[in-house]
Formats: C-alpha cells, structure tokens, sequence
C-alpha cells in the first residue's frame, strides 16, 4: 500500500506540544481488540512483551527487547473494553500521553488511538512507529502475526515530516 494514500493520523499543535490521532476500524468486536490491548500474552504479537494492570494506578510496562527502550508507567484511565490510557514514557523521561478508545460499530469496532507528544519529540517517528505497530494489531487480530513492518514506518515517517504543523 502506498503510505501517501492511507489516511495518516491527524497531527495538531496542543497543550505545549503535539496531538495525533489515529483511527482504525477492524471487523472484530471491542471484547476482541480490548484483548490485544490489555493481555499479556497478546501483547507481543503486536507490540512488545510487557503487562499492563486493569485499573488506574496500575502498571503498564512494555519491553521492546530489540530497540532497548523500556516503557514504564502508571495506567491513568481504565474502563473495560472501552478506554485505556498510559504515558509511553520510560523513567525521567516527558509525559507521553497515550489514550485508546474503542467504540462498538455494526460490524466491529473503531479504534481511536491519541498521543499527546512534548515539544522536541521527534512526532514523525512517533507517529510512523504507531502506523507500523496499527498493522501489525490488524495482522495479529486476523491470526498473522508479522515483524515489525520497517518499510511501512521508513514510508510512514517521511510522510509526516511533509505534513507537521
């Protein structure tokens, strides 16, 4: 898929720095995408080994082997099969807020992910790496985990360099 015809998260300047919202809609219940979002045993089939608590207070915590880097935070909002929110942030490192809405459809759900990024963040790459990380959850959703699609991030990163505010 050319990455310049998908419809790529909506960046805006807020709040000291960025927001960017993405929205997917999949063919698979809210229960269902709730379960990849929250379950330890689905998590790195999308994303990174890692747990995340269910309640606020809670831990979430995700370990990206690869890479190094190490999100370690606090679960800020919690209602089942509806609304998760955590910082992607490691420890003395900014706020990154992270807020996952899902909202039932006819046929399915939508997903409704929104970072909030500080200024200085690199949103591009932010914002690729989400893209990247949006299909591999469609992927593992209909049962074909694949590798963390680093041609569909390098496209997706030089797409939103172009469209920055």
């Amino acid at each position: 898929m050319d990455i310049a015809e998908q419809d790529l998260a909506r960046i805006t300047r807020a709040d000291s720095g960025f927001r960017c919202e993405f929205t997917r809609d999949f063919d698979h219940t809210p229960q269902e995408v709730w379960r990849m979002l929250t379950d330890a045993a689905r998590l790195p089939e999308w994303l990174a080994p890692g747990t995340i608590e269910p309640r606020i207070g809670g831990r979430a915590r995700l370990d990206f082997v690869d890479s190094g880097i190490v999100i370690d935070s606090e679960v800020t909002l919690y209602e089942p099969d509806h609304l998760l929110e955590y910082s992607w942030s490691g420890p003395d490192e900014p706020t990154r807020r992270m807020t996952w809405t899902l909202s039932a459809l006819l046929d399915g759900c939508r997903l409704t992910l929104v970072l909030r990024l500080p200024e200085g963040d690199d949103v591009a790459r932010s914002c690729a790496g989400w893209e990247a990380h949006l299909d591999m959850l469609a992927a593992a959703l209909e049962g074909v985990p694949v590798k963390f699609p680093f041609e569909t991030f390098k496209a997706a990163r030089e797409a939103y360099r172009t469209r920055l505010p």
